[in-house]
């Protein structure tokens, strides 16, 4: 096994779900009210778990001693590492993500760019014209990059960064395009996660590679929420730019890890079928989608009777 980065910490579908009862479905789960929950992320991220967030709680909490190092291979907009940060749940929490733009925001906020990044938000000229002049350019530098990111995702509907993503039309309460465009929310937490950066490490790479590089730390704990292309879905093709994976990969992966781990994937019989193999548990929990539509996704991993 290949020996774990050392790295210095920064400085300051509408395919229908299908649900199986004799794989543990619980229809008498109560769905999460994300509004319940912080709200930590700058991104607005299409299958982000925001919603998974008490779970998280909960299964760390059973850990004594809790872990050193909380990985997150597929971070994307981080709502899990960051409440893991902010709520001390792991001394140290280590977000990965390959995509170059997201990377641009999490380098800049964590390695002391933050304060020029919040700033730039909060005194943007908000406008239809403004918006077109900024993400038509290239940008000059690291936390241009950024600034441009953080304004495609916020301008985009479902937040999706993915090439040919649409606009926002009407929006929220027919505010348009400025609908999801909040500066001085996105300010305050931007602000909020450099002032955690100590505790956060982020690595631009292959969610499987940095895996393996941690896979014989045993206090460790791994939170894999990889695209959605498994079991011949392709909605990640349409949400994230790097949305191929090896899925199998992942699963052995994830078998040989020292540490724990928890998946979050579809709740399809393909991904029953690769747990299954592996020997990993199963717990279909309820959710609502970005349509507020009443789902499930699967919960895995090795013992899950702390659900």
């Amino acid at each position: 096994m290949a020996t774990p980065p050392v790295l210095p910490l920064m400085p300051m579908t509408n395919e229908p779900v299908i649900q199986y009862s004799l794989f543990n479905d619980s229809p008498t789960e109560p769905i999460v009210n994300v509004a319940s929950v912080p709200h930590r992320s700058p991104f607005r991220y299409p299958g982000g778990k925001t919603w998974l967030v008490p779970r998280i709680r909960q299964w760390l909490a059973g850990k004594k001693p809790g872990p050193e190092t909380f990985i997150e291979p597929f971070a994307g907009g981080g709502i899990v590492g960051l409440s893991v940060a902010f709520e001390n749940l792991a001394k140290k929490v280590v977000l990965v993500e390959i995509d170059e733009d997201v990377g641009a925001v999490w380098k800049t906020i964590l390695n002391g760019e933050a304060e020029w990044l919040a700033n730039r938000i909060q005194t943007f000229p908000f406008s239809a014209e403004a918006v077109d002049e900024v993400l038509d350019e290239v940008p000059s530098s690291l936390r241009a990059h950024a600034f441009q990111t953080i304004l495609r995702n916020r301008i985009s509907r479902g937040g999706i960064l993915a090439p040919g993503s649409g606009r926002i039309k009407r929006g929220e309460n027919g505010r348009g395009l400025a609908s999801r465009w909040y500066p001085d929310t996105l300010a305050k937490r931007i602000r909020a996660i450099a002032h955690m950066a100590h505790r956060i490490q982020f690595i631009q790479d292959d969610g499987l590679k940095i895996m393996e590089a941690f896979a014989e730390d045993a206090s460790a704990c791994f939170f894999i929420d990889p695209p959605y292309t498994a079991a011949g879905k392709k909605a990640g093709a349409r949400l994230y730019r790097h949305s191929e994976i090896d899925h199998e990969a992942l699963f052995e992966i994830a078998s040989n890890v020292s540490g724990d781990f928890l998946m979050t994937y579809d709740n399809a019989e393909g991904i029953h079928a690769m747990a299954q193999r592996h020997h990993f548990e199963t717990f279909a929990i309820p959710m609502k989608n970005t349509h507020h539509a009443k789902m499930t996704e699967l919960l895995i991993g090795r013992d899950l009777s702390w659900v």
